[in-house]
């Protein structure tokens, strides 16, 4: 019998409807498996079991009277600490920020709220979100279950390793470079980077999406419908838009027809490591032996292209950090501070020409996948690395070397998912991306659950250690 933390949300609700499982006695399994993982894997800020409690006994009430009171009720959550929730402060992943608790509810935290899911935590991220990591000055380091020495992926590093783990079904995280996507596919869990705008988020910035980090693609699909209602708050919120989320699952036929492109070379960063190039092939064989046509692909983006995010990025840090208070900035991590200090002797028009990059990177992002219905690619070069360092690289003048995959579908404002396609001679998850153009959603949650379908077995998920 499935263990009631690590029950799907569709489960969970066909149980609650038939009153065969309560969300209380869900929510107290989950939050006893969570004190079993959590002296290990540290993904967790504001874990209150007690708010989550009396959240559960609400909705069990609902339920009883015939009456939820939206699409998740009871469905044990946690949403990721930079989103915030009214009342509770929002460090950031940094010592250096003023603990003060938020007005409100940014747009996803109101959306899950409103559905009526269980807020059980908050999930932990590095120093302002600038790290492929779990290590934060504020939070404890947070570690991947699949291997504690190994980090979770960043910056959704607490949502990627609490899905993992199952601390319940539901989570959510953000993501401007690969944030959702990285975790994923070293967690070896699913996650949607939506298409810019689709969910409404507060503070918006370009290239920053929220989205669901799960263990399946029907329970993201679940988490659209609620998270995608728009809200006036996110500028760049897209119209409303009535979406069939429901019709993810096509099946295996869904594939037959397409033509997929393959990209194996990023164009940029680091090499593909040979472990992960053979599992991104051998999901490319599986595709096209349910009917897609797979056309290899030259690579699109640049390392100019990379470096002139890093360094724009760079410096809006620096004038960020620059104008904290001395005492404050001091707290920031040192490899951030670093990172962000390189940049103080750039030029204006430097300045201008690395923001340009942006741009370049959009139109060669687009340009590169119009003649085809999705991509397919590695999320990241390498599987998870060791939990203590900040990147790959280990070097604040090379630390996005990483991202040459996931970056260019931020810029492009184009859908792309990570989902589980294998793992390393030592048990490592290796994720592959999808990505499809600009809105289709949910064209690439079907073909990513018709992936499912195909894949080999998945391993058992991660057991806490014993002790």
């Amino acid at each position: 019998m499935t263990a009631l933390h690590d029950l799907p949300a569709h489960e969970l609700l066909a149980a609650y409807r038939q009153r065969t499982l309560s969300p209380v006695e869900v929510t107290q399994a989950v939050l006893a498996h969570i004190e079993r993982w959590e002296p290990h894997i540290k993904a967790t800020y504001l874990l209150r079991p007690e708010a989550a409690l009396a959240q559960a006994h609400a909705s069990e009430a609902r339920w009883h009277t015939g009456a939820p009171q939206g699409l998740l009720d009871g469905v044990p959550s946690t949403i990721k600490e930079n989103i915030a929730t009214r009342g509770d402060p929002t460090p950031l992943g940094t010592a250096s920020v003023e603990l003060t608790p938020a007005a409100a509810d940014a747009p996803p935290a109101a959306r899950m709220r409103e559905a009526g899911a269980v807020i059980v935590a908050k999930t932990t991220m590095p120093d302002y979100g600038m790290l492929s990591s779990g290590l934060s000055t504020f939070h404890p380091l947070s570690r991947n279950p699949w291997d504690t020495r190994k980090g979770p992926g960043g910056s959704s590093a607490g949502g990627g390793a609490a899905a993992a783990a199952g601390y319940g079904p539901l989570h959510i995280g953000t993501d401007i470079g690969g944030s959702l996507r990285l975790p994923a596919s070293w967690c070896g869990i699913f996650s949607l980077k939506p298409s810019l705008g689709r969910i409404p988020i507060d503070p918006p910035y370009t290239g920053r999406a929220a989205g669901p980090m799960t263990r399946t693609v029907a329970d993201a699909a679940l988490m659209m419908q609620v998270l995608s209602q728009p809200d006036a708050r996110d500028s760049m919120s897209l119209p409303a838009q009535d979406i069939a989320w429901g019709e993810f699952d096509q099946g295996v036929d869904r594939l037959r027809g397409l033509r997929i492109g393959l990209l194996l070379d990023a164009g940029c960063g680091l090499a593909v490591e040979p472990e992960v190039k053979a599992a991104v092939e051998r999901a490319a064989r599986w595709l096209e032996a349910a009917g897609a046509t797979i056309v290899p692909m030259l690579p699109f983006m640049t390392q100019a292209m990379l470096d002139g995010m890093d360094h724009f990025w760079r410096m809006r840090s620096h004038t960020d950090l620059q104008a904290l208070p001395a005492e404050r900035r001091d707290k920031v991590l040192p490899y951030i501070r670093t990172w962000a200090d390189s940049a103080a002797g750039m030029s204006g028009t430097e300045v201008f020409h690395a923001s340009h990059q942006f741009h370049l990177t959009r139109v060669a992002t687009v340009k590169a996948c119009s003649a085809f219905d999705y991509v397919i690619s590695p999320v990241a070069p390498m599987p998870a690395f060791q939990a203590e360092l900040p990147s790959p690289t280990n070097d604040p003048l090379r630390p996005l070397e990483h991202i040459g995959f996931t970056v260019p579908f931020n810029m492009s404002e184009q859908p792309a998912a990570s989902v589980n396609c294998g793992y390393t001679a030592n048990g490592l998850p290796i994720g592959l991306q999808i990505a499809g153009a600009r809105f289709d959603d949910l064209g690439v949650l079907q073909v990513a659950h018709a992936f499912e379908l195909i894949r080999e077995p998945q391993q058992p998920w991660p057991q806490p250690p014993a002790g």
